[in-house]
């Protein structure tokens, strides 16, 4: 067992405004909404399959776990509460390895959409690496930046970034009404329609809208940051978490009804279709500010995922399982400063290794690819945690699931389930893939590679520790 010391004291900044807001702009990316659209019809299946045994029964126990346990670090503390310290560990460094992928390739989507800002003085960037990675670079700069400074200001960075949900998908819904009041739908949605393919390449899709859905875990690692966590989140949850199923399949019609899905493709994709909606309808004017608010949102996305889950290598640090300078907290800012600056100056060496030796196109299918399998094996401790916990007595006022432990047990075996198909899913390599099998060696060999490193890290970290006992 580590050496474990009490959480430094950190300021209570979010409230529950403050939550809903975070969840919505880390959890809500518009990407998803242009993918969805350009796989057809039959994705909006796919959104209610995914809503229905992926994230309601995430959502449920994100709920529960976070009212019974309402500490620093989320996800680690629930996994070793369970199951120990190395598998607390493990989970947490899948976690926020697989998040360092994403915060470029989610900002490469922001930048793709800048460019429509600039209208024709933009075009000539399209294909520009170089303006692509300084994009994601600059911008975790400052994500990285503010978070250190402190969560009070780290929030308002999120709190206004949520705008890039709310803006955009009011427009998309506004553009789609209109379009289709004066051309007719683009799209057939006969129930045959909306029958999933059952061919591989769809299947490989399914992970990729799972993908979409995770998110609602985030708030629970900073538990010690937030105004009466226990009853915060839970409540924050349920609001967005509503919201944000919502906003998917609402925003995929829309879509879709506005647009063939032949039409929807490219990093861009959700402004692209904003475009053609926009000059359809002689209201080209509205391109340029719908895309500065789509910038936000992948902003949005990026601070929210940085700011919360720098806080399991926090945890960790403060465990001794990495170095103890990960636990420190400025004394001035009160902010676990070590683990937000190692967080973010990671997350821009991986911007630079993604972009190396590769187009734009290749860096962003690259840097997705890169963050799905290893994202999920983290939910896979979550849902078993969930069952296992449930032996525990609960404290009064914690909020738990309806229905009390049977349902929660069902809900977390059914996420369990889902969670491990859509990591086989991920396994599978596109269509479009020349060599799938040494394709399939890549992400398996990539994954064993972090899992073990995330061993090796553990084991040296728990000898230290035996050592200095004995000494």
């Amino acid at each position: 067992m580590s050496q474990k010391t009490p959480t430094p004291a950190l300021p209570r900044e979010l409230g529950i405004f403050d939550l809903v807001l975070f969840y919505m702009a880390g959890g809500l990316s518009l990407r998803w909404i242009a993918t969805a659209a350009a796989a057809g019809p039959s994705t909006i299946s796919i959104w209610i399959f995914a809503c229905l045994f992926f994230f309601v029964p995430l959502a449920a126990c994100v709920l529960e776990l976070s009212s019974r346990y309402p500490q620093e670090g989320g996800l680690y503390v629930w996994t070793q509460r369970a199951f120990g310290d190395f598998s607390g560990f493990i989970a947490a460094w899948s976690y926020w390895m697989s998040n360092l992928p994403y915060f470029p390739a989610v900002l490469y989507f922001g930048a793709g959409s800048a460019l429509f800002v600039l209208g024709r003085r933009g075009e000539h960037l399209a294909n520009n690496a170089t303006y692509f990675m300084l994009f994601a670079l600059v911008w975790l700069g400052v994500i990285t930046l503010m978070n250190i400074v402190g969560l009070k200001q780290g929030k308002w960075l999120n709190n206004l970034c949520s705008l890039g949900v709310w803006i955009p998908i009011a427009a998309l819904l506004g553009l789609a009404a209109a379009v289709a009041a004066r051309f007719g739908s683009a799209t057939s949605f006969a129930p045959s329609q909306l029958i999933p393919h059952t061919d591989l390449k769809n299947a490989i899709f399914w992970s990729t809208i799972f993908f979409a859905f995770g998110g609602c875990e985030t708030g629970s690692f900073m538990g010690e940051e937030i105004k009466n966590a226990r009853r915060t989140i839970p409540r924050a949850l349920i609001l967005a978490g509503t919201l944000l199923a919502t906003f998917y399949i609402a925003g995929t019609i829309a879509m879709l009804v506005a647009l063939p899905s032949f039409s929807i493709n490219g990093v861009s994709g959700f402004i692209s279709a904003i475009q053609l909606m926009c000059e359809r309808l002689n209201a080209s004017w509205l391109i340029a500010p719908i895309a500065l608010f789509v910038v936000l949102n992948s902003i949005g996305g990026a601070a929210a995922f940085l700011s919360s889950t720098s806080r399991l290598p926090f945890v960790a640090g403060i465990d001794r399982y990495l170095p103890p300078v990960f636990g420190r907290v400025h004394t001035r800012w009160r902010t676990p400063w070590v683990a937000i600056g190692a967080y973010g100056c990671a997350g821009m060496l991986c911007a630079l290794m993604g972009q190396a030796g590769t187009t734009v196109r290749s860096a962003y299918d690259v840097l997705v690819s890169m963050s799905i399998i290893n994202y999920f094996i983290p939910f896979a401790f979550l849902f078993a945690s969930m069952i296992r916990l449930q032996r525990e007595p609960v404290l009064e006022g914690t909020i738990r699931i309806p229905g009390g432990r049977p349902v929660a047990v069902f809900l977390a075996s059914m996420g369990f389930l889902t969670t491990l198909m859509t990591i086989v899913l991920s396994v599978i390599p596109p269509d479009e893939e020349p060599n799938k099998p040494l394709a399939i060696v890549k992400v398996i060999g990539s994954t064993l590679f972090l899992i073990g490193a995330g061993v090796v890290v553990y084991y040296v970290s728990e000898r230290k520790q035996r050592r200095a006992l004995l000494h």
